[in-house]
């Protein structure tokens, strides 16, 4: 299995991604075609495939950003079973991941990522594929060691229609000797990053405004089990 970077819709594997993406996600979950150009371009954010036979069976894609020393893993997807391309995927990641934060002298707190709650999003088949079951992919989560951070969640519609989206917690998995010990994390940490993050969608509902406000309200928030 091939372990490929894309950074361009011209690459000929952008089109097969994107159609698995539209085939597991929901369409609101799912950025347009023509709109991933300019992002895949943008040095600090890394989209890989995973390939067998020439086919896209997997993809991920995350970002890390430097200033705040945290990471997001914006997506996984596992596109067909038993050719064993989760731990693919997260391996490679991984190893990318902490490569990037050597060669920038830099230091990893930790990797953010949004996680369906199964018991709201149990009405998407995510493509028919048992692995991308909401149940199976929390588990796995919980699994590598990421965490749900204790607040209610909303995120803003790819759509960028307003929409609020409110069947995701956001999650967070520290990093480093001491990752198991790590109870909370900065509530000024959460909401910067999330206004980074979201900052390429200029409609954003006034629930995920008044998320961010409520945040900077707080100084620790804390991270509990899954």
């Amino acid at each position: 299995m091939e372990y490929h970077r894309i950074t361009n819709i011209t690459d000929p594997y952008f089109k097969q991604m994107h159609e698995l993406m539209q085939t597991v996600f929901p369409p609101e979950e799912v950025l347009e075609y023509e709109l991933w150009a300019e992002p895949l371009q943008d040095p600090g954010i890394r989209v890989f495939v995973a390939v067998y036979e020439g086919q896209v069976v997997g993809a991920t894609e995350y970002r890390y950003y430097e200033d705040m020393q945290v990471a997001m893993t914006d997506f996984t997807i596992i596109g067909r079973e038993g050719l064993g391309i989760g731990p693919f995927l997260v391996k490679h990641r991984t190893n990318d991941l902490l490569s990037l934060v050597r060669e920038q002298g830099s230091r990893l707190l930790g990797m953010f990522a949004e996680i369906y709650n199964p018991y709201l999003a149990q009405d998407h088949s995510f493509g028919g594929v048992k692995p991308m079951d909401p149940f199976v992919r929390r588990e796995v989560l919980a699994h590598l060691g990421y965490r749900k951070l204790d607040l209610a969640y909303v995120h803003p519609s790819w759509h960028n229609d307003g929409a609020a989206v409110q069947e995701l917690d956001l999650g967070f998995m520290p990093f480093g000797d001491d990752a198991d010990t790590v109870e909370a994390i900065p509530a000024s940490l959460i909401s910067g990053f999330l206004e980074r993050y979201y900052a390429v969608l200029p409609n954003k509902p006034a629930a995920w405004y008044d998320m961010v406000a409520a945040l900077k309200q707080r100084a620790h928030v804390s991270l509990i089990p899954l």
